[in-house]
């Protein structure tokens, strides 16, 4: 069901705001509207300004607990937001203290880990760097080059130029090294060693020794910082865990006093009338029915707070949010309602309805005893733990697989344990005139899809009367006029296919043309009835032909929504089936029967069948049954808490 909604105004001092939100208002689911939305019509209303002094203060707060990892809090005592503040205050800037030393010590670590990594491509040079990168009459680059162009180099080209390449290591196809040339005919080989692609690398000249000494030192500078860090961080650690429980109280202040002025953007601000000009604050929003008489209830005690209950939701510009409640039977399938679309307010809640037929079709399409018990223990056991509403449903849809394996006689796809309650639905054959002998299940789901059409369109009717749209109540292809046509189909072929005559012309004329003709007008007789301008867009002819078309589309979608329900039949047989074969493949038949075999193919049925059943049980449910009625345009209950 839907529960109840209605909608608040709160008046009070606006200075007593932050209190009133505190004691009162946060008790409660409590969906708040902007005031200056909702009160158009009333002068002189204006925006809170203020800003939130809170903000801040609570952002730090925040950062400072990112360093617990135990952020949960029991306590009853009672902190006041000054306390509060200071405690978060004094930690803050203890920690900051210590930050900006370690933000210090991160800095040099990045530069060491820099260096570090210029100098490791060059551990292989066997030379002290400092001496080489103050040579006076020789030059030197440092630097790489592709393997390919290395060896090239070396096999063509080194032998015959006045250089020196020292190579010092291999890394990813990229030979690193240092070549030596004398100054006067630099330019010259630098040029040759560009046409290798050569890519130069410039050390630093803060190294002493090689390369290898050097990486050696920069090592241990680095795990130097690193512990020096480390002994920070413990520090921060230190001092927020020796005030862990004031600060955590602290923090949980601040988010409430936080999230209490924020109250203040939904809220406006006025003037009384009177001479002393007071300042009030204007609150609205809606709750729950029980809620709203409670809240409305313990303002009474505050003499300047004054709380207007408004019942008359057609005076409310906001629509009415849609809070679902239904006990733990139905409450798992609110899923499939939400995945479609809430209804809307002025609409009944479909959970009921999807519950039952979801589980009975999908039990008709899956019946087995066995399998049937795995599902409802299994699925209760997840839904238990785990608190998944997709588990409750498969719970619940297993237990009606249990009991129409019982009607089916079939257990884990054995059909000789128990005798069938009702019938085999491989097996049972019903004779029909004209069509011959015909599957009884398809028979059974064909007609039991044709009733679950009418009372959808009963269904359709209400709806639409309820949201006064009585043109489409009327004639439309779900209104009276698509019911009196099916329902009259529908009696019509059960008269015949059971040898009762069928009833005289005149009526049949009345029961298939007229519901017909009116569905054809339905735009024109709407509007007629409703007391609209009749407008037929593109003139008599395109009307009538479109009509036609229609028409003829109304009557295809008849027929083939009631065959549509031939897949309950078909899964029914299809699952006795594949047992069948699960059996036959397990040696059964002989007798000599294997049961890992059984056991394996029981879960590969439960796993693919039962997935696909409930796919299209609930292909069924939002084509068959939900279009024909539902909306689903509704609008959250969002309570800001």
């Amino acid at each position: 069901m839907i529960e109840r909604m209605e909608f608040l105004n709160i008046t009070g001092p606006k200075d007593d705001i932050d209190r009133i939100i505190e004691t009162y208002i946060s008790k409660y689911d409590f969906q708040l509207e902007n005031a200056l939305s909702e009160l158009k019509n009333v002068k002189e209303l204006h925006a809170f300004t203020d800003s939130n002094p809170y903000k801040d203060i609570l952002s730090r707060s925040e950062e400072l607990k990112e360093y617990f990892k135990d952020k949960k809090i029991q306590t009853d005592r009672h902190m006041s937001i000054e306390e509060a503040d200071k405690i978060t205050r004094t930690l803050s800037d203890k920690v900051y203290d210590f930050s900006q030393k370690k933000s210090e010590l991160e800095a040099k670590l990045a530069e060491y880990e820099e260096k570090l990594k210029n100098v490791h491509y060059f551990i292989g040079l066997d030379y002290d760097t400092e001496k080489i990168l103050h040579f006076k009459y020789v030059n030197f680059r440092f630097g790489s080059m592709p393997k390919e162009y290395y060896e090239k180099f070396m096999s063509f080209v080194y032998d015959d130029i006045d250089t020196i390449f020292y190579k010092a290591r291999e890394i990813d196809d990229k030979v690193w090294g240092v070549y030596f040339v004398p100054d006067s005919i630099a330019e010259q080989i630098d040029a040759i060693y560009s046409s290798m692609h050569f890519e130069r690398f410039f050390l630093p000249d803060e190294y002493h020794g090689t390369p290898e000494v050097a990486s050696t030192k920069l090592e241990e500078k680095i795990k130097e910082l690193k512990d020096s860090i480390l002994a920070v961080d413990n520090k921060i650690i230190k001092t927020l865990e020796d005030s862990h429980e004031d600060f955590l109280l602290a923090n949980k202040v601040l988010y409430r006093f936080n999230k209490v002025f924020e109250v203040r953007k939904y809220a406006a601000a006025t003037r009384d009338n009177r001479k002393d000009k007071k300042v009030f604050f204007i609150i609205c929003g809606w709750l729950t029915e029980k809620d709203a008489d409670r809240l409305a209830k313990e303002l009474e005690n505050e003499p300047s707070t004054f709380c207007i209950v408004e019942r008359d939701l057609s005076k409310v510009l906001s629509t009415p949010p849609v809070k679902l409640h239904n006990n733990f039977i139905f409450k798992p399938f609110e899923m499939f309602v939400e995945m479609y679309g809430l209804p809307n307010y002025k609409e009944f809640d479909p959970t009921i309805l999807i519950a039952l037929t979801y589980s009975i079709i999908f039990g008709f399409m899956f019946g087995d005893v066995g399998q049937g018990l795995v599902l409802m223990i299994l699925g209760g056991i997840i839904a238990y733990k785990k608190k998944s509403r997709l588990a409750a449903i498969i719970a619940r849809c297993g237990f009606f697989s249990t009991i129409f394996g019982f009607l089916f006689g079939s257990i884990f796809g054995f059909e000789d344990i128990i005798n069938p309650i009702w019938l085999r639905p491989a097996k049972a054959m019903t004779a029909l005139p004209v069509i011959g002998n015909l599957n009884t299940v398809f028979v059974v789901t064909i007609t039991l899809g044709m009733f679950i059409i009418i009372f959808m369109m009963i269904l359709s009717i209400l709806t639409k009367l309820k949201f006064k749209k009585p043109g489409e109540a009327l004639f439309d292809t779900n209104g009276v006029a698509g019911l009196v046509f099916y329902t009259s189909a529908l009696i019509t072929i059960i008269l015949f296919m059971t040898g009762n005559p069928l009833p005289a012309s005149i009526v049949l004329l009345i029961m298939f043309v007229l519901p017909l003709i009116l569905i054809f007008f339905k735009e024109p007789l709407s509007a007629m009835l409703e007391k609209k301008k009749v407008h037929l867009e593109g003139g008599t002819g395109m009307f009538i032909l479109q009509g036609f078309f229609e028409l003829f589309e109304v009557l295809l979608s008849y027929f083939s929504n009631s065959l549509s329900f031939v897949r309950v039949g078909a899964f029914a047989v299809s699952h006795a089936a594949m047992m069948e074969v699960v059996l036959m493949l397990s040696g059964a038949e002989s007798g000599n029967i294997n049961w890992i075999a059984v056991v394996l193919g029981n879960i590969f049925v439960m796993g693919m069948e039962g997935l696909i059943v409930g796919i299209q049980v609930l292909r069924l449910e939002y084509y068959e049954l939900f279009s024909r009625f539902y909306t689903g345009d509704g609008r959250a209950f969002k309570p800001y808490s």
